[in-house]
């Protein structure tokens, strides 16, 4: 039977599908029952699942993540979608199409990639150019920077979607730079290249998206301070000095790229180099979200359901 997707289902369907259960929490109602609230996924998207009449045994042998088959319906809670669980039973790896279960951009990552490696090749300053030479270099860390996802589920929450966001805000930078004569656009290309580099150590993506154990301890954000001093320590050890002052300026883009502490930005922005990476990467982020929202909605409504992380609803009907 073929797969149903996430992003087919209407509410009032019943459910009789394989799909990766992720972050599976056992919890009480008020009356002492006890039940447990999922995430249910594949490549098209995610909805909130929940199974009533749960026990700690079948919480217990729930993978975190995994792949499940699913008995239930599909219901509309407050707006939302979610999926009841009736009966879920755990589903060998090797018995599925993997490509069904995690999404990836659609957009050519070799062509994305030769792009950003030419508009990082612009910076001339020349610690600036070595550092981010130095990151190009290493095959590996590349091989997980063009197939990283961008994000948990906010934005560009996808195989790929690291190398999608950079390479949009790079052009984006491109685009404005002319406009901006005193941004030093040297600073402002490279610290959108390695805003995120964290991101290939903050997350997992090999079944599921999900944190590694450093990105739960640590966060992308430091995570990317600490890869940029570890690249121009191996610089140094070449005979190649980065000096401080670079260091501290890269490093102030990188530590206030979210732009508010309530964001998780451990700085705020306090150069002008640092407010347009902040700015270029909410615009992106945004953007990636609104589309998003918009396009996988599943009724016919000219409104999108309420989306908390904008505190919106959104318009949907073009106009021709």
């Amino acid at each position: 039977m073929a797969h149903k997707f996430i992003n087919e289902i209407g509410p009032g369907e019943a459910i009789d599908d394989i799909y990766i259960v992720r972050d599976p929490i056992l919890r009480s109602t008020t009356r002492g029952d006890l039940y447990i609230a999922m995430f249910l996924s594949d490549s098209s998207g995610q909805l909130n699942g929940r199974m009533w009449q749960a026990t700690e045994t079948i919480y217990k042998a729930l993978p975190k993540p995994g792949f499940v088959h699913v008995q239930g319906r599909s219901e509309l809670y407050q707006n939302n979608l979610q999926i009841i669980i009736n009966n879920i039973s755990i589903v060998d790896a090797s018995k599925v199409r993997i490509d069904d279960f995690l999404a990836r951009t659609d957009k050519d990552t070799k062509q994305m990639f030769e792009e950003v490696k030419k508009i990082v090749g612009r910076i001339k300053n020349p610690q600036l150019k070595a550092l981010a030479g130095e990151f190009l270099a290493d095959a590996e860390l590349m091989e997980k920077f063009r197939n990283a996802p961008g994000g948990m589920k906010l934005h560009h929450s996808y195989i790929g979607g690291l190398l999608e966001h950079t390479h949009s805000m790079l052009r984006v930078a491109v685009a404005i730079l002319p406009l901006y004569p005193n941004v030093q656009a040297d600073l402002v290309l490279a610290g959108i290249f390695l805003h995120d580099i964290g991101k290939t150590e903050e997350l997992t993506y090999d079944m599921a998206f999900s944190y590694t154990d450093s990105g739960q301890l640590i966060g992308h954000v430091v995570q990317s301070l600490l890869m940029i001093n570890q690249k121009a320590d191996a610089l140094k050890a070449k005979g190649t000095q980065i000096e401080q002052t670079v260091l501290d300026a890269l490093g102030h883009i990188t530590l206030s790229h979210h732009g508010q502490y309530d964001f998780g930005s451990p700085k705020l922005p306090a150069t002008a180099e640092a407010f347009m990476v902040y700015y270029i990467d909410d615009l992106d982020a945004k953007m990636s979200q609104v589309t998003a929202a918009i396009d996988n909605e599943l009724s016919d409504s000219n409104w999108t359901a309420w989306k908390s992380a904008l505190q919106t609803r959104l318009y949907r009907k073009r106009i021709e």
